[in-house]
């Protein structure tokens, strides 16, 4: 039997509904929102698609021999198999991916089940913000900032030292220092990943 996201695990539950959240609102994308700039430099919405469902469609073995035909850059390795991907993949199929694995187990490595729904939420807004789509809920990305560690801030280049990030729409209080930054908790996300929102469309 395949396994299965555990869904009394509140942390998993978020990620299969955010999952299934955005392939409905994918499924409703035109040609040209497909081939849209994300907030993710370089990517399209296709990219980012692909990237989010490389783990259903990939062995360990296979992105292991592309991180090391990339000489252990990951992020080079992530940006050659998403173009490959969308190259031989309709978008139609990358959406049959997501939609198809709503449930999949799979976590980043050394990231758990809050490092999988951080991904989906984060590369989800790097496509919705771009196209003025519905945002997540903000209880959901609480949840992410809440699990976003040392390890995770490091990663995005972000240093909180002397200001505190306070979400107006729920209850999130990141950081501490004299700076005070209030902001819907969807735009402090957008904040910590080194993400800038891109005022296109409306929908939210």
């Amino acid at each position: 039997m395949t396994r299965q996201l555990d869904l009394s695990d509140p942390i998993a539950h978020e990620t299969a509904a955010e999952r299934a959240r955005l392939a409905d609102l994918y499924a409703d994308l035109r040609p040209d929102q497909w081939s849209a700039a994300s907030l993710c430099a370089g990517w399209r919405t296709r990219e980012v698609v692909a990237h989010v469902t490389l783990p259903y469609r990939h062995s360990s073995f296979r992105v292991l021999r592309g991180i090391a035909a990339a000489r252990g850059r990951f992020d080079l390795f992530a940006d050659r198999i998403a173009r490959e991907d969308t190259a031989r993949l309709t978008d139609a199929e990358l959406l049959a991916a997501l939609r198809d694995n709503i449930n999949h187990p799979w976590r980043p490595p050394g990231g758990g089940q809050a490092g999988a729904l951080s991904h989906d939420v984060i590369h989800g807004l790097d496509v919705t913000e771009a196209l003025g789509l519905p945002r997540p809920p903000a209880d959901r990305v609480r949840a992410v900032l809440e699990g976003a560690g040392p390890r995770a801030l490091r990663y995005f280049g972000t240093d909180l030292t002397g200001r505190r990030l306070v979400a107006t729409d729920t209850d999130l209080s990141l950081g501490e220092g004299p700076e005070v930054i209030e902001l819907p908790a969807v735009d402090l996300l957008l904040r910590v990943s080194g993400r800038s929102p891109k005022p296109t469309g409306s929908g939210r």
